[in-house]
């Protein structure tokens, strides 16, 4: 049975794929042209020019369990000889 007999189904495939990346490259055009060069015409323009305060990434770093307020390890300092704890004492492994 040759390829050619699967044509119809073929050409719906190519059809849908084609439908799809044409609406993706649509959606594409419009984020870049109704989102991003906005941005850049505002918030970018703003900061480049000095008009914001400097990016701190620490802003926006997630904190660490001890580091968040109300936060209280009950349980942060095991001690023995657990295959989970690595101290230099151990029982051989690693």
């Amino acid at each position: 049975m040759m390829l050619s007999a699967f044509y119809p189904f073929y050409q719906f495939l190519w059809t849908v794929y084609f439908v799809c990346m044409f609406l993706v490259g649509f959606w594409c055009i419009f984020m870049f042209f109704g989102y991003v060069i906005p941005i850049w015409l505002t918030s970018g323009l703003m900061e480049y020019f000095g008009k914001t305060k400097p990016f701190d990434p620490e802003d926006i770093r997630r904190k660490t369990l001890t580091e968040q307020e109300g936060v209280e390890l009950a349980y942060s300092n095991p001690k023995g000889h657990g295959p989970f704890l690595h101290s230099h004492d151990s029982h051989g492994h690693h």
